[in-house]
């Protein structure tokens, strides 16, 4: 028995002391842990709890405002609260959601199930650009701001409205520029955005804000168009009574200034307000100059007539017989729309004799006439800042015969945009000098210079001027475009009509595409002006009388703007 009871004894002692070592072990190791948070990995857990504790946000940077050439306000961007709750924080989304939306004019309902779809989230945005009043009614419920609360944004204010819309864009809820300068000069227009940076509690609530870490945001840059108010104003009151005396599918004008490139004014019809995008309807959005493709007609001739003088294959002086109104070549028969018998070179295009043009197109041959397309730019943008500029089409040389060496001085086989086409006139106006167009004027930035503009000789002067002064003034005067004829100016200009292509082949009978491009003085051309009409509807279907009246009114009220 004694034995028994000292084993007993001394496996009680054993289990002591391995209990006592476990616990004495466990406490070891406990203090050791504490030691290395306390002492050795102090730096890497702090860093970890202000992660946890710091969060951070964008300081968006104020958008830079749009100018015309005069200083006039375009487009500008106003602070405006918007709304926004924290549906984590809400208990009651019923009673939330019913007092908003009654001082909103919202749907209780809808902004209910909102609320509960994203009840674990700490930020959805209940409604953004809000009016002083609406922020106004939002303050006077006294909602907690745990829950509830305005935050100030930024929004595009375009003061003009609608005018020159296609040559501004808009700006879009979040700040992207879509169209216009809005998108073509969005690198100087957005500037560059802050961050702040800040400690919340456990529920989110911000205790500091973080100053000596917070990136300040950089404002973006005013930018200065070459458009010009007044003349923009002008051009868009006279292409809308065309439009309401016509009913054109569409129509789109340009105000160029010859001797520099910059664009005065531009407008393209259908329009659209940038202050409210929701109304915009797709095919109000195409900016019509620059994108719109369509044969020239007549309005090519004199470029034609211009090279052939410089390449000497043509002479001012000489005749070319027109056949009495029918003309063969090859297999193609030609007609002109009144018979004539010899007509001089100025005449032709005074006339605007497709027969004439037709023969002056076998004196110069298909090489030329491409080399003359490729020249006077088309087949390829001009280069002007805005999106969506097309190219026309102007197809390969070797894909050319004997019927563009008729079509081609016609201004069929070959299409434009009114930005090509302008651009190429005001070559011959500028004395036979290509000078890229351009609507960037300048900016409030010394390091952002606007592009370079490419100035090259495309002609001598001899021949621009004469084609200028001679039969684009006569045509004015007494050819088809003296509806055009101005009391204080002496214009000079070409008519152009031509036939829609219809996609199943051929062309349209009753589909034209009528325009008119006019300039003055024609002594020192300074502006020129085109207006493309699609399809009028009225009872006229020429280039002389549904375009050049327009232009002519436009080219009268911005000349005079100009004091000269």
């Amino acid at each position: 028995m004694p034995d028994r009871d000292e084993e007993s004894q001394q496996r009680s002692r054993l289990r002591e002391r391995t209990i006592q070592f476990g616990v004495w072990a466990i406490w070891t190791v406990l203090a050791l842990r504490l030691l290395h948070v306390q002492w050795l990995s102090q730096e890497t857990f702090a860093s970890r709890a202000v992660r946890q504790q710091v969060s951070h946000e964008p300081i968006f940077a104020r958008p830079g405002d749009l100018l015309d050439r005069k200083g006039r306000l375009l487009a500008t961007t106003i602070s405006v609260p918007s709304l926004y709750v924290n549906p984590s924080q809400i208990v009651e989304p019923e009673e939330v959601a019913t007092r908003i939306a009654k001082a909103l004019d919202l749907d209780a309902h809808q902004l209910q199930r909102k609320i509960e779809k994203n009840s674990q989230r700490q930020f959805i945005w209940i409604k953004r650009h809000l009016t002083k009043q609406q922020g106004a009614a939002i303050e006077s419920l006294n909602l907690s701001q745990e829950m509830v609360g305005l935050r100030e944004e930024f929004k595009r204010f375009y003061p003009q409205e609608s005018l020159a819309a296609h040559v501004i864009g808009l700006r879009n809820i979040d700040g992207e520029g879509h169209g216009g300068a809005e998108q073509a000069f969005d690198n100087f227009l957005k500037g560059e955005d802050g961050v702040r940076r800040f400690v919340r509690d456990a529920r989110g609530v911000v205790l500091e804000v973080l100053e000596e870490v917070t990136q300040p945001p950089k404002n973006g840059n005013t930018v200065v168009l070459t458009i010009d108010t007044v003349m923009q104003l002008h051009t868009e009151n006279s292409l809308d009574d065309l439009i309401a005396e016509n009913d054109p599918v569409g129509a789109c004008a340009i105000v160029l200034d010859s001797t520099n490139g910059e664009i005065l004014a531009m407008a393209s019809r259908p329009t659209f307000n940038p202050s409210a995008p929701e109304d915009l309807v797709e095919h109000a959005w195409k900016n019509l100059a620059i994108s719109a493709v369509y044969e020239p007609g007549s309005t090519i001739k004199p470029l034609v007539v211009g090279w052939g003088l410089d390449r000497g294959l043509l002479k001012a002086d000489e005749s070319f017989h027109c056949e009495w109104g029918t003309y063969r070549m090859g297999r193609r028969l030609l007609h002109d729309h009144h018979s004539y018998g010899d007509l001089s070179l100025t005449d032709v295009l005074v006339k605007s004799s497709n027969i004439g043009m037709a023969k002056v197109g076998e004196k110069i041959g298909n090489s030329q006439l491409y080399s003359m397309a490729r020249a006077f730019g088309f087949g390829k943008p001009t280069g002007l800042e805005l999106a969506g500029e097309v190219s026309g089409i102007l197809r390969p040389l070797q894909d050319w015969n004997g019927y563009s060496t008729g079509s081609i001085p016609m201004g069929h086989e070959i299409a434009v945009t009114p930005m090509q086409m302008i651009s190429a006139h005001a070559i011959l106006a500028n004395g036979g000098r290509k000078i890229s167009p351009h609507l960037l004027l300048k900016t409030d930035h010394a390091s952002q210079l606007p592009r370079q503009v490419v100035v090259s000789q495309v002609i001598r002067s001899q021949a621009a001027n004469w084609i200028v002064q001679q039969p684009m003034t006569e045509v004015i005067q007494r050819g088809t475009g003296k509806k055009a004829q101005l009391k204080d100016y002496t214009v000079f200009g070409k008519t152009g009509t031509a036939q829609k292509v219809n996609p199943a082949g051929g062309y349209y009978q009753n589909k034209n595409v009528c325009s008119f491009i006019c300039g003055a003085p024609a002594e020192n051309p300074r502006l020129l002006v085109l207006v493309c009409v699609d399809e009028p509807r009225g009872p006229s279907q020429f280039g002389g009388t549904i375009a050049a009246p327009c232009a002519a009114k436009i080219l009268n009220r911005c000349m005079k703007t100009l004091g000269l």
